[in-house]
């Protein structure tokens, strides 16, 4: 069956940092879009990252590039999402997922709806 662990969430304090890890099984790692996503009270579920598995190509919206950094250890079949220069809007639950086709536009930043495989979610907490 095909699983996606999250880890890591926490809470912090504003300016701080955190990295979450995505454990993939039951499904092929390699040549995968994985995505990161995130959802806050009252908002809809947004891309943070997004990482092509066969050789760790990364994409990133504007609201987290130079803040965020998504990274891959294929052995370990895990994805990471490093977080730093934390704010309180970045508040949310995290979610890692994947199954999504790279050649819908190539790249690997998309729409909640293009992702077949989801985690349960980490917690992550900003405080001022």
């Amino acid at each position: 069956q095909v699983q996606l662990v999250e880890s890591g969430g926490g809470s912090v304090q504003a300016g701080g940092s955190l990295r979450l890890s995505c454990v993939v099984s039951g499904l092929s790692y390699s040549h995968n879009c994985m995505g990161w996503f995130r959802q806050g009270p009252g908002r809809e579920r947004e891309a943070v990252a997004g990482i092509f598995t066969d050789g760790g190509t990364p994409w990133y919206p504007d609201s987290v590039k130079g803040r965020f950094t998504v990274s891959e250890d294929i052995a370990k079949k895990t994805v990471y999402l490093e977080m730093n220069n934390l704010k309180p809007e970045d508040t949310a639950m995290y979610y890692c997922a994947t199954g999504r086709s790279f050649w819908i536009d190539r790249s690997c930043l998309g729409r909640p709806d293009e992702y077949s495989y989801w985690g349960q979610g980490t917690q992550v907490t900003v405080s001022s």
